[in-house]
């Protein structure tokens, strides 16, 4: 009797539930980053700090992650926003939303590591990077 009980309070809860059918819509997008603050040098097996700049077009641009692509001592980094593209967004001027975002990076190997920052694209869709090379000490 008690698992009848229970099987027909399980079915009826969710028959009864009211899900809703509001759904945010939202795509991700790559923004340029305007500066960075990273080290002149590393020193191997450390940690550090690398710090990041960019600007947030408008009000529904939200920072999600970074894209991080690793190429041997090469590091390709670019700033991932959420766009919520299903309400009124209060669109920024070039210097009103400027966001600091930052990442952990530690150093596992003796060798120079070259940073690639996505900076954006030029006119014929090439895309641009601010280069740093940080050499590692020991």
């Amino acid at each position: 009797m008690k698992k009848i009980f229970l099987l027909s309070f399980l079915v009826f809860s969710m028959l009864s539930c009211n899900v809703s059918d509001q759904t945010q819509s939202f795509y991700t997008e790559i923004i340029p980053i305007e500066s960075v603050t990273i080290p002149e040098e590393f020193q191997f097996g450390q940690v550090y700090e690398i710090g990041v700049t960019y600007f947030r077009p408008t009000g529904c641009h939200i920072f999600n992650n970074f894209y991080y692509d690793i190429n041997e001592n090469e590091r390709t980094v670019a700033v991932i926003n959420t766009v919520y593209d299903d309400q009124p967004c209060e669109t920024f001027g070039a210097e009103e939303n400027e966001v600091e975002v930052s990442f952990n990076f530690q150093v596992n190997s003796f060798d120079t590591y070259t940073f690639k920052f996505f900076q954006g694209q030029d006119d014929n869709d090439n895309d641009l990077y601010y280069i740093v090379e940080v050499p590692v000490v020991e």
